[in-house]
């Protein structure tokens, strides 16, 4: 018996809802999701950060800044387009490693909400992965060895995938000994943003 589809609209509030993790987090969950039944192009990021957390909306911190100049839209058009969705790999701040950095997102949430969400999206047309997590969920046994293996075969993911690294500043000597990533893959990225929101 085929199970009956589920709107977004009660899986949003199912997430909102969400404390699956609530005993192994630092801290309250706050799930940080953002999509739309108009949502073409889907960003999947590994989890918000801590800026994100305290905002409640994902991408406002210098990461964020970043992924938009290279998508080409500014903060008014990212946030107010219902065409652009947000889903990262984890919906929580995971909390910070003392190492340095963020833990990575813990693979319940995916496991809990990923295929039900994504199965709430027919209209998704390319999906932004963000970051290594994020690659390997989504591209299994298509993913190459490592993030600049597979963000550099870029194309043959196209057209439903492209792989980006994380636009954090800790991989801004990633981009300096990877310019081919500014000079090939961002400029596709913008033509295809403009052909999504200006068709």
């Amino acid at each position: 018996m085929t199970p009956t589809p589920v709107s977004l609209e009660r899986i949003l509030d199912e997430i909102a809802a969400c404390r699956a993790c609530a005993g192994e987090l630092p801290h309250e969950p706050r799930p940080v999701v953002r999509v739309f039944p108009q949502t073409r192009l889907l960003i999947c990021g590994q989890a918000p950060g801590r800026r994100v957390h305290e905002s409640g909306m994902p991408f406002t911190d210098p990461s964020g800044d970043r992924l938009r100049q290279w998508m080409g839209v500014d903060g008014e058009t990212f946030y107010g387009d219902r065409r652009i969705g947000v889903a990262a790999m984890a919906f929580c701040f995971p909390g910070t490693d003392p190492k340095g950095g963020d833990y990575p997102p813990p693979p319940r949430c995916a496991e809990l909400w990923r295929k039900r969400l994504l199965g709430a999206l027919p209209n998704v047309e390319l999906t932004l992965l963000v970051g290594w997590h994020a690659q390997v969920w989504a591209l299994g046994d298509q993913a190459k060895a490592n993030m600049t293996d597979t963000v550099r075969a870029w194309r043959e993911y196209l057209p439903r995938y492209l792989p980006l690294p994380h636009p954090s500043w800790r991989n801004t000597a990633w981009l300096k000994k990877n310019p081919w990533f500014e000079d090939e893959v961002t400029p596709w990225l913008r033509g295809e943003v403009a052909a999504i929101l200006h068709p």
